[in-house]
């Protein structure tokens, strides 16, 4: 079935890339698919800002049996992104690593928060989208989120038509800001309904459904109930839910989430380049700070203890603290890199054993991977097709039509302030 699935599975670009390939590398539509199949499951779409967690996810995955997604944010990876790797050579390490430790479970690789703020990143996006999927990219989050509500829509629908059809597509409503501005209902079918009027059928939208990223655990957390609530509205429109920011959330709540919601799609980042530097962090993932802010490693895990000096010591200089040590990646991929085997062994370890907890006690996302295998040959494909069909009037969606239907949605006014780009 592996090697059926090989040779029917693999995306064209994938295909084109690596020809001699032994990884099974697929449409994002494909893992959404077989964690529906498998029901009230989600699984991991880790944000892979170093070498070393894509290694310790891939090995989780195996060793779960689960398929997953491996992301990287236009803010780690773009152009001026703070992380080595990058959304044009992620899928050419996934790629190399599942061939060299045997990983034989279905991965997609995704441009995670493909963020649009302005007119100017609308343009730049129609020529960097689709140099995104020849890098090897198989699915895409488009992020309109913090424009207001009309502009959201027209941005998903003017950049739809440079997105391939066979591939994961994520849309997102209500800029992730915590408690302040969540979404509603009312926004959701807003955006989805304008969506399928063109023809456009979103795999996930992600939500402002309470949670921040980062390490910083503040307020109640996802909220469930409105997260319900909307995916129970969206259920005619048959799209699933990606669930971010879970840094600073129980173990308990995430599971609630993977059992009361339609959520298929669950973003972990700061967590895992944390764990696989070796700071400490507690089961909401957030790290351990010390007296001044900065994260506590524990001895003898993650990098070494002389070059985590050097990490603190370039952290001190340029005055990073808490989550802004995540602009380490860069400067300091190649020092990880050049660490001797033991030690990146132990921080892909870390990483391993972390996220295989995640898939198998949390998530419910063990033994998926055979799901997304039955569906590719199923399908005969690597397309698996939309999930839903046009149930929207067209004529209903047109741009002015839009922008009408917008001022009569009622906003909740966000003030909260930060950096919520990944």
């Amino acid at each position: 079935m592996f090697e059926k699935a090989l040779e029917l599975g693999r995306t064209p670009n994938i295909r084109r890339l690596f020809p001699n390939s032994k990884a099974l590398i697929v449409s994002g539509k494909v893992i959404d698919r077989a964690l529906l199949k498998k029901r009230n499951a989600m699984t991991i779409a880790a944000n892979a800002r170093n070498h070393i967690v894509i290694r310790g996810v891939l090995r989780a995955a195996q060793r779960a049996n689960a398929c997953i997604i491996i992301e990287i944010a236009k803010s780690e990876g773009g152009v001026d992104g703070y992380c080595a790797v990058s959304y044009w050579n992620l899928a050419r390490q996934v790629d190399a690593v599942m061939n060299e430790l045997g990983i034989t479970v279905p991965v997609a690789v995704h441009a995670d928060h493909y963020k649009i703020k302005s007119a100017q990143d609308l343009e730049i996006a129609k020529t960097e989208i689709p140099s995104l999927f020849d890098a090897g990219i198989t699915s895409i989050a488009i992020d309109a989120s913090s424009m207001p509500d009309d502009e959201n829509l027209l941005a998903n629908i003017t950049l739809s038509k440079y997105i391939p059809k066979w591939a994961g597509y994520e849309t997102e409503v209500g800029e992730i800001k915590g408690e302040e501005g969540l979404s509603t209902p009312e926004e959701a079918l807003f955006l989805i309904k304008g969506l399928n009027a063109h023809n456009i059928f979103p795999d996930w939208i992600a939500l402002n459904n309470g949670t921040t990223h980062g390490i910083e655990k503040t307020g109640r957390g996802i909220d469930v109930e409105l997260t319900a609530k909307i995916h129970t509205a969206l259920e005619p429109y048959r799209v699933s839910g990606a669930q971010h920011g879970t840094s600073g959330n129980s173990f308990e709540l995430l599971k609630e989430i993977a059992e009361k919601t339609n959520t298929t799609k669950a973003n972990v980042s700061t967590a895992l380049q944390m764990i696989s530097w070796g700071v400490k962090v507690n089961e909401y993932g957030n790290a351990e700070l010390d007296s001044e802010g900065n994260p506590v490693k524990i001895p003898g895990k993650g990098v070494s203890e002389e070059l985590w000096e050097e990490m603190r010591e370039y952290a001190r200089k340029h005055n990073l603290k808490g989550g802004d040590y995540k602009k380490l990646n860069l400067p300091f991929e190649n020092r990880i890199l050049r660490q001797p085997r033991e030690i990146r062994e132990r921080m892909a370890k870390g990483v391993e054993d972390f996220v295989y907890h995640l898939l198998v006690d949390v998530f419910n996302a063990k033994d998926t991977a055979p799901l997304a295998i039955e569906e590719i040959l199923k399908a005969g494909s690597y397309d698996l097709g939309p999930k839903a069909e046009r149930i929207e009037d067209p004529s209903e969606w047109t741009e002015e039509k839009i922008r009408e239907k917008a001022k009569l949605l009622a906003k909740e006014e966000q003030t909260a302030q930060g950096d919520y780009d990944d």
